[in-house]
C-alpha cells in the first residue's frame, strides 16, 4: 500500500507541469481574445460617435441663432411620480417655449413615454407648456417616442413633420439631430447646457451617450420601424393652420 502511493504521488509530480502548460496557454488566449474584443468594440464606439457628430455638423445652435423652422420637437424625459416634471425635462421644455416665444417655431410636437398608464411624459410636457403661456392648440403629444429613434421617424411617418427644431440636453442633442436627419427630418438642434450644474447626472447622462451611439448606429443599419407606428395624425397640421 505505501508503495502504491507512492508511486501516485510521482506519477502526479510527472503530469502536473505537462498539464500546467496547456492550462497557462489557453488562459492566455482567453486573455487575448477578451482584449481583442473589448478593443474592437471600443473602436466601434468611436466610430459611431464620430459618424453621429459628422451627420449633425452644422446643425447644432443655441436658441438666439437656430434657424426658424415650422415645428420644435421636444424629446422626453423623466417624470417624478407625482406627476411633475424633472428639472432636465423643464430645462427643454423651456427651449421650446423660448422658441414659440420669440416666433422660431408655430407649433410644438412633445414626444415621449407612455408605455404605462400611469407614466404620461407628453401629457405632463404639454400641460407645463400650457401653464407657462403656450396656447394649448398649439401643442400636440406623441405618446409613442419611447427613444430617440421612436420620436424622430414618428414625426416624420405619423405627424407629418419635415422641418423642425430638436430640443433635447447638449449632451444628447448631437445624436437628436443626426438621427432626426438620417430618417427624412430636416432637424437643426438646441441643447440645453443649463443641467451641467447637476453634474453628476449630466455626466452619467454624457457617459451613457456612448452606448447609445452604438444603438443608433444599430437602429440606422437595420431600418428598423418604430415599437408603435400607427396611423397619421393631424395634430401638427392642426396646430399650424390655427391661429
Amino acid at each position: 500500500m505505501p508503495k502504491l502511493v507512492d508511486r501516485m504521488i510521482r506519477a502526479a509530480r510527472w503530469l502536473a507541469p505537462r498539464w500546467r502548460r496547456p492550462v497557462r496557454r489557453t488562459v492566455r488566449l482567453a486573455v487575448r481574445l477578451v482584449a481583442a474584443a473589448v478593443l474592437l468594440a471600443g473602436l466601434a464606439t468611436v466610430g459611431c460617435t464620430q459618424w453621429l457628430r459628422f451627420a449633425a455638423r452644422g446643425h447644432v445652435f443655441t436658441v438666439e441663432d437656430v434657424p426658424a423652422a415650422p415645428v420644435a420637437l421636444v424629446l422626453g424625459a423623466q417624470v417624478y411620480e407625482d406627476g411633475s416634471p424633472s428639472p432636465f425635462l423643464v430645462a427643454r421644455l423651456e427651449i421650446a417655449r423660448r422658441l414659440y416665444e420669440t416666433g422660431r417655431v408655430h407649433a410644438i410636437l412633445v414626444s415621449g413615454d407612455h408605455g404605462r398608464w400611469e407614466y404620461d411624459e407628453p401629457s405632463t410636457m404639454r400641460q407645463w407648456l400650457i401653464d407657462h403661456n403656450v396656447p394649448a392648440v398649439k401643442v400636440v403629444r406623441d405618446y409613442a417616442g419611447f427613444d430617440t429613434y421612436d420620436s424622430c421617424a414618428r414625426a416624420v411617418r405619423v405627424f407629418g413633420v419635415h422641418r423642425a427644431i430638436v430640443v433635447s440636453q447638449g449632451y444628447h442633442i448631437t445624436r437628436a439631430v443626426a438621427l432626426c436627419r438620417h430618417l427624412g427630418l430636416d432637424a437643426d438642434g438646441v441643447g440645453d447646457s443649463t443641467m451641467a450644474q447637476f453634474h453628476k447626472p449630466w455626466m452619467t447622462g454624457a457617459v451613457r451617450e456612448f452606448g447609445a451611439a452604438d444603438k443608433a448606429a444599430y437602429d440606422v443599419v437595420s431600418g428598423r420601424d418604430p415599437v408603435y407606428l400607427g396611423r397619421h395624425e393631424t395634430g401638427i397640421e392642426d396646430a399650424l393652420s390655427a391661429g
